[in-house]
């Protein structure tokens, strides 16, 4: 058995890739990602979070997005030509947008304010250490990993460095709670129900 080393590839070659795949494919560094198919499990807590942020985010000017929508990450300072090969396309489970300036037909260019990622057995190095990192580096200013095999919510936060830090760990019970949107909590014990 050999490892082979992943292929670059452009994302333009990532673009004719999406046409003809029925696949949630994911395009980080020129390396393409494809994202498992949810469990049902992961369908319930996907579910129960968009609803409860939906219904928290009603009347004001942040508005949730679920998987799958496409987020093509850019920080405010980067030049918007010649920017093909630093491209990244992510597709969260959960998205909250505010500045809704930056929405196109069929994707968000920027940085989120928060991020929601529910990690499934295949994917937990990419979203614990990859996706982290990537976040972190975009300015996404809070992301949240869900674990439905542990029970576990983790919660980071960006600080005035631009380094993210652990606000909150819990597992099975307790009570979530968001920085960013002041007022957004959720009970684990309702959330992994």
């Amino acid at each position: 058995m050999s490892l082979t080393e992943p292929q670059v590839i452009t994302i333009a070659e990532y673009n004719k890739l999406r046409e003809n795949s029925e696949s949630r494919l994911e395009y980080i560094d020129g390396i393409v990602y494809m994202t498992p198919s949810p469990s049902t499990k992961h369908q319930r807590i996907s579910s129960r979070l968009h609803a409860k942020l939906f219904n928290f985010l009603e009347g004001k000017e942040c508005e949730v997005f679920p998987a799958p929508f496409d987020i093509e990450l850019r920080t405010a300072d980067e030049d918007q030509r010649d920017q093909t090969e630093k491209i990244k396309v992510v597709i969260p489970d959960l998205s909250v947008i505010c500045d809704k300036t930056k929405l196109g037909e069929n994707k968000y260019v920027g940085s989120p304010e928060i991020i929601i990622e529910i990690i499934s057995p295949s994917n937990q190095a990419h979203d614990l250490v990859k996706k982290l990192n990537l976040y972190m580096q975009y300015g996404v200013k809070e992301y949240w990993i869900v674990n439905p095999l542990l029970n576990t919510v983790q919660i980071y936060g960006l600080n005035e460095e631009g380094q993210y830090h652990q606000v909150e760990v819990l597992k099975e019970t307790g009570i979530a709670h968001s920085e960013i949107l002041k007022g957004f909590s959720i009970n684990l014990e309702e959330l992994f129900k």
